[in-house]
């Protein structure tokens, strides 16, 4: 009987293989995306309708504060529940490679072998803000890989650690002990931003001191925002609906304060208990559906600022040179080159 040849079996697609939580899939997406390598824009395209499921949570402080333990402690409570986890740990750039540092994943090898765990460092390259420049699109592939929750722990530079607020659902800010006026003096950063506080390393002195002085700065950050709104607008529209977005969200939601001692394993169900508490009021919330529209308008800016800029530069390759040699040997200041080329930029493509 004559052997019939049949055609090679097509090779399953990597986002086929990504939704059906192949580890060894996501570990190379997830190098795609962070790597900008291959075609990692059509992977996430392909990707991004089965999103949107899992709980984004953000981890954020000051460096020192405990993140890495709170975070371990964290998958610790969520795989006793059976949820799958996935923890996006941005680390510092290393200065010779540019790769991560990967301090944080060290610090959580216990949860290696789970296979209901997926850590992935990333390294910020450079990138302000406490988050990488793939980190979301990072949290799109664990989320369409099917993992439950997603931790994001930023990198812990200080007060200018903003975009995580804009991709997680929940964001815990940790706070050590002891910082005493330093609350006062960073609470214009990463302080408002903050859904849940944990006081970590509880058991140092000063930790009862510094719940009583987030305490007391919610509640002042309450009353000058209920003053600016009843105010009206006035001379300052802009900042007066700014106090009423603040007095919005105070009034929905006032931030808990836990004390937690990763280290000990003390708190964390509090904390996990503050999170639930939140998730649950945000889905009540009759502008739950613009928050999470507000994150699909951040995907979508932050592609198009990346294709913009890549764009820009490939049009613009030769005269970027040209602009540098002149900048260099102060033969043109850097905001007139910068001017020039945007405006040769927006000619070319009329």
């Amino acid at each position: 009987m004559d052997r019939i040849d049949r055609p090679p079996a097509r090779p399953e697609p990597l986002w086929e293989r990504v939704l059906r939580a192949d580890r060894r899939a996501v570990a190379r997406a997830l190098r795609m995306v962070d790597d900008r390598a291959g075609d990692w824009e059509t992977l996430l395209s392909a990707l991004w309708p089965h999103a949107g499921r899992a709980r984004v949570v953000g981890i954020t402080g000051t460096a020192g504060a405990g993140k890495s333990t709170l975070v371990d402690r964290l998958v610790e409570r969520l795989r006793a529940r059976g949820q799958r986890v996935g923890v996006l740990a941005v680390d510092p750039s290393s200065p010779f490679s540019g790769g991560a540092i990967l301090g944080d994943r060290i610090r959580m090898q216990r949860h290696f072998t789970d296979p209901g765990v997926f850590i992935r460092s990333l390294a910020t390259r450079g990138h302000l803000g406490g988050l990488s420049r793939s980190a979301a699109d990072a949290v799109v592939v664990l989320d369409a890989s099917g993992h439950d929750v997603v931790l994001v722990e930023t990198v812990g530079v200080g007060q200018d650690e903003l975009d995580v607020a804009r991709l997680a659902d929940t964001t815990v800010v940790v706070v050590p002990p002891g910082l005493g006026d330093d609350v006062q003096a960073i609470k214009a950063g990463i302080l408002e931003i903050a859904d849940v506080f944990a006081v970590n390393k509880a058991d140092r002195d000063g930790a009862d001191a510094t719940v009583r002085d987030l305490e007391q700065m919610i509640a002042l950050g309450h009353e000058a925002a209920m003053r600016a709104a009843s105010a009206g607008p006035g001379h300052s529209a802009a900042g007066w609906r700014v106090a009423r977005e603040a007095l919005e969200r105070l009034e929905r939601w006032i931030p808990p304060v836990v004390k937690t001692v990763a280290s000990r394993g003390e708190g964390i169900d509090d904390l996990l208990r503050a999170i639930d508490a939140h998730a649950a009021q945000s889905a009540r919330d009759e502008r739950a559906d613009s928050r999470a529209s507000a994150r699909a308008i951040h995907h979508f800016e932050l592609a198009f600022d990346e294709r913009l800029g890549q764009a820009a530069r490939t049009q613009l390759a030769s005269r970027l040179e040209e602009a540098r040699r002149r900048v260099c040997a102060r033969l043109e200041d850097p905001y007139a080159a910068a001017g020039r080329l945007t405006a040769e930029l927006l000619g070319a493509a009329r």
